[in-house]
């Protein structure tokens, strides 16, 4: 069995941390499995970031709600293998899209093989999802089905941009909600309903995912610029060196100060260069930005709590109550 909880929990009731580290392993052996295919390239594929690891947030949140029900109803561990399929399936889509050479620390699947193979490979991964999600009932379907759809929107909404009249920033959140925060949140809403939770519940845990899910990618955007090392998985700067537009770079290109001025400039053009981008990056850490950022990440952080409150008090909350902290912890 694993020693931690992933996420960096420690606080958790020892009971419930036992239960969690149990399901999480055999989520990891059903993971195994459902990425095997009698083709032996397509299982080599299918299970490149499988192995590679990851945060396994997603199957995590999925047992944490499915304790507020029947915690050894046979459909959790499924349910919470659907959601970290889908998951994996989008990240071999999104490296195609924005032409990324690692994910997770490893070589990336279009980067090792090409981008028919990759795209190929997330295809496979959502059939396998939808496999599985129909044995666990039509309603389970749905939402694999309706989360699908938000994902793709998401996406859509990022490549096109925002509107000419639209706030930049406003947008960006809302890509946010659509790309991170509606998977998490069907991975938590899922869970409820595996488990026979009351649709209270299922509605509370829902609304905490969407909004936790936006903090969980606001944290994952500053650490990408505030580390020193390559503990988010890839190279500190990629998103800057990618051309990608998070948060703290959207509220940087907004300002308006004398002292801001070098920035906004060079964020306003390519920074492939490392001299260029290293300017970039030093002057982005230490702008005001940042600390726009991290405040915007603490409210939504604060907002996923606040949702908490319709839940039964006890560890279970306690825990989810503890994901807040560390989201925002990761983040400063």
């Amino acid at each position: 069995m694993s020693e931690t909880l992933p996420f960096g929990l420690s606080k958790v009731d020892g009971a419930l941390a036992d239960a969690l580290r149990a399901g999480l392993d055999d989520v990891e052996v059903a993971l195994l499995k459902a990425v095997t295919s009698e083709y032996p390239f397509v299982t080599e594929t299918s299970s490149h970031l499988v192995t590679a690891g990851g945060k396994r947030f997603r199957p995590l949140l999925a047992l944490v709600a499915a304790q507020y029900g029947d915690r050894h109803a046979s459909g959790n561990v499924p349910g919470a293998v659907v959601a970290e399929l889908t998951h994996l399936a989008t990240l071999y889509h999104d490296d195609v899209m924005d032409e990324a050479l690692l994910r997770r620390g490893a070589p990336s699947a279009n980067a090792r093989w090409d981008n028919t193979v990759a795209i190929l490979t997330g295809d496979f991964l959502f059939a396998r999802a939808a496999d599985i999600a129909a044995d666990l009932g039509t309603d389970i379907v749905r939402l694999q089905a309706r989360t699908f759809e938000r994902l793709c929107t998401g996406q859509i909404r990022e490549t096109v941009g925002p509107a000419v009249d639209q706030d930049p920033v406003s947008h960006h959140l809302g890509v946010l909600a659509d790309k991170t925060g509606s998977l998490i949140a069907a991975a938590g809403r899922m869970g409820a309903m595996t488990s026979g939770a009351p649709e209270r519940v299922a509605v509370a845990i829902a609304a905490y995912g969407e909004k936790f899910g936006v903090a969980f990618q606001l944290s994952d955007d500053l650490l990408d610029i505030a580390s020193e090392s390559e503990a988010s998985g890839k190279t500190p700067g990629t998103d800057l060196r990618e051309g990608v537009r998070t948060l703290p770079v959207l509220l940087a290109l907004r300002g308006t100060d004398p002292e801001g001025a070098r920035l906004r400039e060079l964020l306003s053009g390519p920074l492939v260069d490392d001299v260029p981008h290293a300017e970039a990056l030093g002057l982005l850490r230490r702008s005001p930005a940042m600390a726009q950022a991290r405040l915007e990440l603490v409210t939504w952080a604060e907002a996923a709590r606040a949702e908490l409150s319709a839940l039964p008090a006890g560890p279970v909350t306690d825990a989810l109550s503890q994901m807040c902290d560390v989201v925002v912890d990761r983040g400063a």
